[in-house]
């Protein structure tokens, strides 16, 4: 049994080497379209795990992502239009904007019950949606606000490509350390019981935010690379039925598994594309998808899978730490 248990402990590392490989040589069997889906599909899947640390580890249900990745966006586009920032300093800046965002709302709404945060959240991503929509002459509203790109005006999609590849790969790592870490120790416990955790020292409310604050940064960080990435943004990005789609790959993947909502979200986009000669009803297939899902198999259609092979996930975590007392 020992023997078995020790030879299966490279085997994450072992897929996970072959993973980056063969997205590493993709670009050179697919044309281009193909690796402008794909790119979209790791944007997503940078949403979806983010999206998956929040409530699979915090126990936060969220509406905003859409709208700190449409802060990060319009803060990179706004800073090139008027002040001519570099590209890189844009991203940094609105990585950092959706991030002070994270903040106000965490510290103003997270001192309460969690339906608080859904109801602020989807009224937060509404309101905000409006100003960018009516302000056309800050943001030209519908008309689309025009952003310079990040590789300049090269046709080719291979920087961008790799570059997002990148951003998605460091982003899992760092939700990958921080679920393994104090922090996710604190997150999981806070999730589990919030009574239990605060009788045992947690600061419920410093981590409740801190997640918070980590993920908005994550998905305005999407945002900013989006903006530089197709170079015209509009309010439409952050409708209500985006949001619902990056909830649904979180879902669908493994709400309570990184890896499995970061995988989740890249089939699902790409699966969208796949079945766009089906019109609506595609969206109909994966609203029965998420039914399903949903009755069947809660913790998502991939994470079982992981949890089999690997052994891992947030419950399994919980099961098998004791709180130690917090800071």
């Amino acid at each position: 049994m020992k023997i078995t248990q020790h030879l299966r402990v490279p085997k994450p590392w072992i897929i996970g080497v072959l993973a980056l490989c063969a997205a590493l040589v993709l670009p050179l069997f697919i044309k281009s379209y193909w690796l402008h889906v794909i790119i979209v599909a790791y944007l997503y899947a940078i949403l979806a795990s983010s999206w998956s640390f929040l409530a699979g580890y915090a126990g936060q249900f969220s509406f905003g992502h859409m709208a700190f990745m449409a802060i990060g966006a319009y803060t990179s586009g706004l800073l090139g239009k008027y002040i001519a920032l570099p590209p890189l300093l844009d991203i940094l800046a609105g990585t950092l904007a959706a991030g002070l965002a994270g903040f106000v709302i965490g510290y103003l709404v997270l001192r309460f019950k969690a339906a608080y945060l859904a109801l602020f959240t989807i009224a937060f991503s509404e309101i905000l949606r409006m100003v960018l929509k009516g302000e056309t002459q800050i943001t030209d509203g519908d008309h689309g606000l025009k952003v310079v790109k990040l590789f300049g005006e090269t046709i080719s999609r291979l920087p961008y490509y790799y570059t997002i590849l990148a951003v998605l790969g460091v982003v899992l790592v760092l939700l990958f350390a921080l679920s393994s870490s104090r922090i996710g120790m604190f997150l999981r416990a806070i999730r589990e019981d919030e009574e239990a955790a605060y009788a045992r020292g947690v600061d419920i409310v410093h981590y409740k935010i801190l997640a918070f604050v980590i993920t908005s940064m994550m998905a305005g960080l999407s945002g900013s690379f989006y903006a530089h990435y197709i170079g015209l943004i509009t309010p439409s990005m952050m409708v209500l039925p985006q949001m619902g789609l990056v909830i649904a790959m979180a879902i669908i993947g493994g709400v309570e598994n990184l890896a499995a909502a970061a995988i989740g979200g890249i089939l699902i986009q790409i699966s969208l594309e796949v079945l766009r000669e089906l019109g609506a009803w595609r969206l109909v297939f994966f609203g029965a998808l998420l039914v399903v899902t949903l009755r069947f198999a809660r913790n998502g259609l991939l994470a079982p899978l992981f949890q089999h092979l690997f052994a891992f996930g947030p419950r399994a975590e919980g099961r098998k730490e004791t709180l130690v007392d917090g800071d």
